[in-house]
């Protein structure tokens, strides 16, 4: 796990390094007018939110809503950088969390410049509050600004608790181009193998044709079991419907 987590750190070093930023071109006042402003939004809105700098690869700004709302020491995220963010994650969202993170940056500075703004990652995962209790967050990752020659300098992380408390869930991912509203996820990193050995059973039965009331009747357990799984199915794959499950199953391999 932790040579992983190395290789994948080190990915997103390589993707952080590709952008050749002169400093003299980066304009830091308007960072000042973002700070002005969301800091206004902080005393209305319940949404942590921070800028990432990639230029000096740190988080410039952090809201005080990180330790109001998720209890997080913002003197010590200044002092360890990422590292306390990913101390934070659940031991079973913290990969995941990381290839999704490099994907997209590496996808946000492969775009047209005039397209590295229209994309946003949204991650659902677990963390680990003040009080040392996991629960579940939105997190979402979007370029802020430009600099003169077109690289991603400025990123903005909006975080909020999620509606979705189930904490027994993985990490959840999807990537919205906000202008277009095209909706795409990352199967590769986050959907392989998620699913419990029953609801690969279930999945497969559901491929064959079979209704809940069949699938009940074949497994001996009760139509609510049944539809619960069919669920869980649904929000693990972060599908619409049982069709796209299914199909998604079958590119992937979960059931022969």
């Amino acid at each position: 796990m932790d040579t992983e987590i190395e290789k994948i750190q080190t990915e997103y070093l390589k993707a952080l390094n590709s952008q050749h930023f002169i400093p003299d071109d980066l304009d830091y006042s308007i960072l000042d007018k973002h700070i002005k402003f969301l800091e206004k939004l902080n005393i209305i809105e319940n949404s942590a939110i921070s800028i990432f700098d990639l230029y000096q690869k740190k988080h410039i700004y952090l809201s005080s809503r990180f330790e109001t709302i998720f209890g997080f020491n913002i003197d010590k995220v200044h002092e360890e950088g990422n590292e306390y963010f990913d101390k934070k994650v659940h031991p079973n969202d913290i990969l995941d969390a990381m290839k999704i993170g490099s994907y997209f940056l590496n996808f946000a500075i492969s775009l047209p410049v005039e397209e590295r703004k229209d994309y946003k990652l949204i991650n659902d995962y677990r963390i680990k509050d003040g009080n040392d209790k996991y629960i579940r967050v939105i997190e979402q990752f979007q370029a802020l600004e430009l600099d003169k020659h077109g690289n991603v300098w400025l990123a903005l992380c909006v975080m909020d608790l999620s509606p979705n408390q189930d904490i027994s869930l993985p990490l959840l991912n999807k990537v919205i181009n906000f202008r277009t509203g095209e909706l795409f996820h990352f199967p590769e990193t986050t959907k392989k193998n998620n699913l419990s050995k029953r609801e690969k059973e279930i999945l497969g039965l559901i491929s064959e044709g079979l209704i809940s009331k069949e699938i009940a009747d074949n497994l001996f357990i009760s139509v609510h079991t049944v539809n619960t799984h069919r669920q869980k199915i649904l929000e693990k794959l972060n599908v619409k419907n049982t069709a796209e499950a299914v199909n998604h199953a079958k590119k992937y391999g979960l059931f022969h």
